[in-house]
């Protein structure tokens, strides 16, 4: 049995080693995206903006609760967006106070784009791997992504 110490140690060490593959993964995913000129912020927003694709096109304050973010970095990113011609603003029909953000054809073919970058990003990163550790660690990061949040310890 571990003691205290030891789970604390232990349980640092790969926090810094999840810290060190979210930096790598931001980094080469960047790498990946700028020949498109699109920065991973936009990518994720272009990416849930295409997720309502068909049906009504989001609102600025949908897209900032989806992304867990303050309206106005939504704001920054649908403005990159926009003059990239990915996105429009469209005022909703039902009201004309309220602006919802939709997909355009450019944008969609970003998102092709986008798709295959991701692709070669996630293969660089995993090229150290073999198969069977490849499904190992994505059983390993559902376990954790799906983990229900634990309540706070004092």
């Amino acid at each position: 049995m571990r003691t205290a110490s030891e789970t604390d140690t232990t349980d640092g060490v790969l926090a810094e080693q999840l810290l060190r593959l979210t930096r790598r993964l931001h980094r080469i995913q960047k790498r990946h995206l700028e020949p498109l000129g699109i920065t991973p912020a936009q990518s994720r927003l272009l990416r849930l903006v295409s997720h309502y694709d068909g049906v009504e096109p989001p609102r600025m304050a949908d897209l900032a609760a989806r992304l867990e973010v303050v309206p106005r970095a939504v704001t920054t990113l649908v403005d990159g967006l926009e003059a990239a011609e990915c996105v429009r603003r469209a005022p909703d029909p039902a009201n004309r106070r309220v602006i919802r953000i939709e997909l355009t054809e450019t944008g969609r073919a970003t998102l092709r784009r986008l798709r295959n970058a991701r692709t070669d990003a996630a293969e660089e990163i995993l090229a150290p791997l073999t198969g069977d550790q490849r499904k190992v660690l994505g059983g390993l990061l559902d376990a954790l992504a799906d983990a229900p949040a634990a309540e706070r310890r004092c």
